[in-house]
Order: C-alpha cells, then sequence, then structure tokens
C-alpha cells in the first residue's frame, strides 16, 4: 500500500503545528534551526509549578529562503501553554531578531499564535515583549521588513498584539484574531453586558481578521491555507513602509481619525456601515475572494496604522 503524500501548503494554516507551517511556508529543504529542541532550551520556572516543560520552549526561530531569498523566521506553537511568552520563548526571540541587522535578510517572518504573557513567568514575559518591540524597532530602522502572519489558535493577543502592532506588515485569515486584552479579560474587568465572552460571532467581528483587515489593522486577508500565507507574505515583503518620522506621524494622524470617526459605536458592524459597506451583517460569511473585492471599494483599509 503506498504512502499518501501530503502537500504540507495545501494544509489549514490554523489546524498546523508551528513546524507544519515553517515546512510549508518556506522554500523545501532550507530551514535551518537556531536552538532546536535537541538542544533542551526549556523553561526553569514551570517545573516550580508542576507544570510540563517543552524542548523547544514553544518557539521555533530560524533561518530559511523564500522564494529563494533568505529570510529569519520565527513560529510560535499555540499548542504548547497557547503560545504564550516567557523567558526562553521570548529570548530566542529577541535573539533572532538582533541577528537580522547583521545578517541582512531579506525580511523576517513572524508568525504568531499567542494568548500573551504567561502568568507563571509574568515578570520575565513582560520584559521580553518590551525588548521584542525595540528590537523590531531596530530591524526595521536597518531597513529589514519585519512581516507578522496570523491565523493561528490562539491569535495574537496580550503582548502578542503589541508585537504585532509594530510589524511593518501583517497578514490575517479568517481565524486569526488581534487584541491586547482578550474577551475574557474584557469581561472579567467589564462585565458579560460589556463584553460577552461566549458570544463567539461577537468575538470574531470585534477583533476578528475581517475587521482588522477592514480598519487598517492587517494588512492582507487571505485562506486559510499555508499557501495563502506564503503568498501574502511574498506580497507584502514588497510593499514594506518606511520607518522614519513621516510613517510614525501619518500613523498618528490616522489613529486619531479612526477615534474621530469610530469612537461611539458600539458593535464592529456599525463601523462597517460608516466605513461604506452596505450589508454589514453579510461581512462575516463572505469568501477571501468577496472580501477581497469588497475592501478594494472602501476607503481607509489600506494605511499603515494598526
Amino acid at each position: 500500500m503506498s504512502e499518501r503524500i501530503t502537500d504540507p501548503r495545501a494544509a489549514s494554516w490554523y489546524e498546523a503545528s508551528a513546524r507544519a507551517r515553517l515546512d510549508g511556508l518556506l522554500d523545501p529543504g532550507s530551514f535551518t534551526e537556531i536552538l532546536g529542541p535537541e538542544q533542551r532550551r526549556m523553561s526553569p520556572h514551570l517545573p516550580l509549578f508542576d507544570l510540563p516543560r517543552a524542548f523547544d520552549d514553544g518557539m521555533v526561530v530560524g533561518s530559511g529562503r523564500l522564494d529563494g531569498r533568505p529570510v529569519l523566521v520565527a513560529a510560535q506553537e499555540g499548542r504548547f501553554m497557547g503560545g504564550a511568552f516567557g523567558e526562553v520563548h521570548g529570548a530566542k526571540l529577541v535573539g533572532l531578531l538582533r541577528a537580522a541587522p547583521a545578517l541582512k535578510p531579506a525580511a523576517v517572518l513572524i508568525l504568531f499564535d499567542t494568548g500573551g504573557v504567561r502568568l507563571q513567568e509574568a515578570n520575565a514575559g513582560e520584559t521580553a515583549i518590551a525588548e521584542v518591540m525595540r528590537a523590531i524597532a531596530e530591524v526595521r530602522a536597518a531597513g529589514i521588513p519585519v512581516i507578522g502572519l496570523i491565523g493561528g489558535r490562539a491569535g495574537a493577543y496580550g503582548g502578542g498584539g503589541l508585537i504585532a502592532g509594530t510589524c511593518s506588515r501583517l497578514a490575517v485569515s479568517e481565524g486569526g484574531r488581534i487584541s491586547v486584552s482578550g474577551p475574557e479579560v474584557i469581561e472579567t474587568n467589564k462585565g458579560a453586558e460589556e463584553f460577552d465572552s461566549r458570544d463567539r460571532a461577537l468575538v470574531w467581528r470585534t477583533m476578528g481578521g475581517k475587521h482588522r483587515r477592514l480598519t487598517g489593522g492587517a494588512d492582507a486577508f487571505v485562506d486559510d491555507t499555508v499557501a495563502a500565507f506564503r503568498a501574502a507574505a511574498l506580497d507584502l515583503i514588497g510593499r514594506a513602509p518606511a520607518f522614519d518620522l513621516a510613517t510614525l506621524e501619518a500613523e498618528q494622524a490616522r489613529l486619531e481619525r479612526r477615534l474621530s470617526d469610530f469612537g461611539d459605536c458600539r458593535d464592529a458592524t456599525e463601523i462597517w456601515g460608516r466605513l461604506g459597506v452596505n450589508d454589514p451583517a453579510a461581512v462575516p460569511g463572505l469568501t477571501a475572494a468577496d472580501f477581497d473585492a469588497l475592501v478594494a471599494g472602501l476607503r481607509e483599509t489600506t494605511h499603515d496604522a494598526r
């Protein structure tokens, strides 16, 4: 009986592991891992809480090629502690970013899949978030694009959402969500009448990929396949904005205008209506192709503000 061969690029990004995503994203055979699981750089803190550890601490970093161009890559494993940042997890990403200006890759790709910071390593995790954001700024200042890809089970929450906002460009799928505070956090602090975390439709239309793309918080909306994310990464590398004062001032102006235009809205559908969407209720059900056609005809959907 012949073995069934599966094309890694046809796989669901949402369902795939961090390593499977990298396998399909990069040119075949080009990935070289840094601090791989055989070196067992694991969290020193989790045993104190009787929690299991992972040999790679849920972060895969290394180098490879994307359509022949050299890139550095970091992929979070959302299946391990929700992809949360801890000391080793964060240090691996910081180290990769700090190496980028000297290595001069065509881009750094970050495959987000994180719920934020590990409560068991809170101080170390928060420090890692700050160090990652500073390192991304330095990489972008060196003229190297940093592209974020978001479509995993955990999304990009907490510090991960902050890091995503510092990237040059972002691609997101239907399954991807971006937010600083997660649904449960908002409900805990403000009550279910403010935000019902059990209302999955509410969660997706408030924090999901389509909403982020419509409001300019993401630069590409893609199908849930590794191939689609690969194509988006190739496209976004060539469209990365300059990292200069003019860009930052333009981002700030757009954020202020966004608050002025939509600050009184109570639901994402109200925002979509003000953007010019004729049938806001139909947006969640649109295919990627139909959604792209919708975006192309609207204002304020393509800019650098997060």
